[in-house]
């Protein structure tokens, strides 16, 4: 694709060369043909040095790169947004999403008493239980357990190798990455001593589901377990991350986030519009108000209200808090040099005396 027919596609203007482009690049990897962006002043040194063929950057940029000025076969296409005009750039690159005919594969087994609605595509070696439903479009791919009475949505994308344990419920146009376990039993035992003085270790029956709202996307090896009554459940729009734990009962309200590696302890509620970041852990039994986000690697032991957007740090706290605690040993290091230097100003003055 020729930079001008991008240009055209994403609203820019073009200057340079009107180049060949083949596919996208971060400025330091990009190879010639490849088409990288820019949209932070402060990067500009790499816009210089990118081998890439062209750059997207922010119409405010007053001073063109020295590079077009040099007439070498390089491009610069100014946008409103370039982080976004080069994600619709790469879909232009990709190539197409491989297709799946409606239809179910011999070697798939699906339980006579399974609905499945119209265009739907069900991959080989994919078992689906009895009572399942299945909605108009939706695909199931190779390899999938669908437990017994699940219900998936119309649209819905489900990829390789994902169990939905019984009763679990996907809303519509959801996807289901590779490896996702849907369902399994949350962690619930009681414990104690007999008369005898034995311990013993039971298991609490684990009889809810695991509900999807629409729209969710949930990354590979992802794990949200079953109510232990009731239902765990995850709103429209929310958008999960590989590697997450989610436990029992947990309810995030929706148009959340959940980064990898974080994990949230049971009958916790996440509001509406929060993120919490990579390798962040929630305790159980707590609320986290609407738009709140929780730092990398932040232990939250209790409750957030909306007065903490952001929070920090194990225990959790605002920046403004965990900034305070930081620096005070700098503050005293520093007082007590200051300290020591009047008190010797004061001795070598009461020598002179």
């Amino acid at each position: 694709m020729k930079a001008s027919e991008l240009a055209a596609i994403l609203g820019g203007d073009i200057e340079g060369v009107d180049v060949d482009l083949f596919a996208c690049g971060g400025l330091e990897e990009a190879r010639p043909g490849d088409l990288s962006f820019c949209k932070d002043a402060k990067h500009a040194a790499l816009v210089e040095t990118t081998r890439a063929s062209a750059v997207l950057l922010p119409r405010g940029w007053k001073v063109p790169p020295s590079r077009l000025r040099a007439g070498a076969p390089f491009a610069v296409i100014r946008v409103d947004d370039p982080d976004r005009a080069c994600m619709t750039a790469a879909e232009k690159f990709a190539p197409p999403e491989p297709e799946r005919a409606p239809g179910v594969h011999p070697s798939a087994v699906v339980d006579p008493s399974v609905k499945i609605g119209r265009g739907v595509h069900v991959g080989p070696f994919t078992v689906i239980e009895k009572n399942a439903v299945i909605g108009d479009g939706a695909v199931v791919d190779a390899q999938v357990f669908v437990g017994e009475g699940c219900r998936v949505g119309a649209g819905t994308r489900i990829y390789p190798q994902v169990t939905l344990r019984e009763g679990t419920v996907v809303g519509r146009d959801c996807i289901i990455h590779c490896g996702v376990r849907l369902g399994g039993d949350g962690y619930g035992f009681n414990n104690g001593r007999r008369p005898d003085g034995s311990v013993f270790i039971e298991k609490i029956p684990q009889l809810g589901i695991v509900e999807i709202g629409d729209g969710v996307e949930i990354g590979s090896n992802t794990t949200i377990d079953r109510a232990r009554i009731g239902r765990t459940y995850i709103g429209p729009m929310t958008k999960i991350d590989n590697l997450v734990q989610i436990g029992h009962n947990v309810k995030v309200k929706g148009y959340s986030g959940l980064i990898a590696q974080s994990g949230v302890a049971g009958s916790t509620e996440i509001g509406y519009g929060c993120l919490i970041w990579a390798q962040a852990g929630i305790s159980g039994h707590i609320k986290i108000a609407d738009g709140v986000q929780v730092g990398p690697q932040a232990g939250v032991p209790q409750s957030l209200d909306g007065s903490m957007k952001y929070v920090i740090g194990a225990p959790a706290m605002s920046m403004r808090d965990l900034a305070a605690i930081t620096l005070a040993p700098k503050m005293i290091a520093k007082l007590k040099a200051e300290i020591k230097e009047i008190k010797a100003r004061m001795a070598e003055g009461a020598r002179k005396r």
